[in-house]
């Protein structure tokens, strides 16, 4: 088995399309912005609040704000883009017939595309606040 690029210079040399170069590139730098989204998200989500409060009404509050989408769709979208191409690598590494090898890219990236089309459906075509309304109505009989 080969020995995986660590540097920029030795990936550029063991990769021969640019395609691939541009793949392990994202890999570091998508691995990096991560690392900032998570904890931002972490940040927000549980330390900044009392997570006892957290109810379907908080919520509904806090989706109803525009940034908090566009920051949640970046972070479902790397999350994504740097997981299928974790697997895709794996795929090439231990799938060793060109055909199944195909077959089990073709089904990772529809996978993945379903699953970032539902995420980023449920952000921003769900309607929080009606939701929210409803909810409160509930509650209040």
């Amino acid at each position: 088995m080969a020995v995986k690029p660590k540097t920029f210079q030795q990936a550029k040399v063991t990769y021969n399309t640019n395609a691939e170069l541009a793949w392990w590139v994202f890999m570091r730098v998508s691995g990096l912005i991560l690392v900032f989204l998570v904890f931002g998200h972490v940040w927000f989500n549980n330390i900044q609040i009392n997570v006892a409060i957290v109810d379907y009404d908080y919520v509904a509050t806090r989706f109803s704000r525009s940034w908090v989408k566009i920051y949640d769709t970046f972070l479902l979208g790397f999350a994504m883009l740097h997981g299928m191409n974790g697997l895709r690598y794996q795929i090439e590494d231990y799938v060793q017939h060109p055909g199944r090898r195909f077959w089990w890219k073709v089904i990772l990236f529809t996978v993945a595309a379903v699953i970032f089309v539902m995420g980023a459906m449920t952000l921003w075509a769900f309607s929080f606040e009606e939701m929210g309304d409803a909810v409160r109505q509930l509650n209040a009989q």
